[in-house]
């Protein structure tokens, strides 16, 4: 019976571990520091569309992603929108050198312990690129958006 409860609390215990965001979950309440050394509040945002983009400099498809966000952004940043991209990077100065190269305008912060960083972990990040949209409100309304779920989200 033991190895029985002891298994038991080894499973709940994993399972709350690797917690994720759900929809209809609250933007989290944490800060991360930008490329200017400004430590950013993400509960701060709540009154706008937020898309979350988890990404890093040696991801391929983040790096393709970044060329459809940029455009997508400076077209609806005037829309009560914006898009905070998190990098997963360990390495700041690859990290600085995507943002400039990719054009990236939008916040950009970093949370530097890859795939084990708070954020990545809090959101329940496996794999990149990740978005996580948020509606006006701060709820989490999708996940991995589509461009049109985006859109509806921003005329709303």
């Amino acid at each position: 019976m033991k190895k029985i409860v002891l298994l038991f609390s080894l499973i709940i215990s994993i399972s709350t571990a690797t917690a994720q965001m759900k929809i209809g979950d609250s933007l989290p309440d944490f800060e991360l520091k930008n490329n200017k050394e400004s430590t950013i509040n993400l509960a701060s945002l709540k009154g706008k569309t937020v898309l979350i983009d988890f990404w890093a400099s040696w991801c391929a498809p983040c790096r393709i992603a970044n060329k459809k966000l940029v455009p997508f952004y400076n077209k609806h940043k005037n829309d009560n929108f914006e898009i905070i991209g998190i990098s997963l990077d360990t390495d700041k100065t690859k990290w600085m050198n995507a943002i400039q190269k990719d054009k990236l305008e939008y916040e950009q912060l970093i949370d530097p312990k890859g795939f084990d960083a708070k954020a990545a972990l809090l959101f329940g990040v496996e794999q990149l690129p990740s978005a996580y949209l948020f509606d006006a409100s701060g709820i989490l309304v999708a996940i991995n958006p589509t461009e049109e779920q985006i859109l509806m989200q921003i005329k709303n």
